[in-house]
């Protein structure tokens, strides 16, 4: 079965890519990723793997769209909270929005597509709402393949 789009939801609060710690042992160095962002792109994997149904990934150029909703702080006050949920008060705070499209994507290699180099073009947007989480609509695109 040929997939040509995939649209999926990751529950739960969106997180950034984590920075890779340099660590050693005796005497060899390495980078370790944070266990945060290993255990969200898991997530990302397994909630793309469900919506594929064991279709093979994506191959050629994709395009990619992500709304990205985080939770209102709860210190806020209720008009405030209003306001964030009508779109009149943007989150201008972490996670950063390219953060969480890293984590995304790097979930996504080897399950909706082979590799992100494959991504031509994205479209993202980060605002507030009552269930956070990221909507993934992944499009194949009918062109040609360098």
């Amino acid at each position: 079965m040929e997939l040509k789009t995939l649209s999926f939801t990751v529950p739960g609060e969106p997180q950034g890519k984590g920075r890779g710690r340099i660590v050693r042992w005796g005497k060899k160095a390495g980078i370790k990723t944070p266990e945060k962002t290993v255990a969200y792109e898991g997530l990302v994997a397994h909630s793309a793997a469900q919506a594929m149904e064991g279709a093979a990934p994506l191959e050629g150029a994709v395009a990619v769209t992500m709304r990205i909703t985080v939770s209102v702080p709860r210190s806020w006050s209720k008009r405030r909270r209003e306001h964030a949920l009508a779109g009149r008060v943007l989150p201008t705070t972490k996670p950063d929005i390219d953060n969480v499209e890293k984590a995304i994507f790097d979930g996504l290699n080897g399950v909706a597509w082979r590799d992100d180099m494959q991504v031509v073009d994205v479209c993202k947007q980060k605002r507030y709402g009552e269930l956070p989480g990221v909507a993934v609509s992944i499009q194949a695109l009918e062109v040609e393949a360098a």
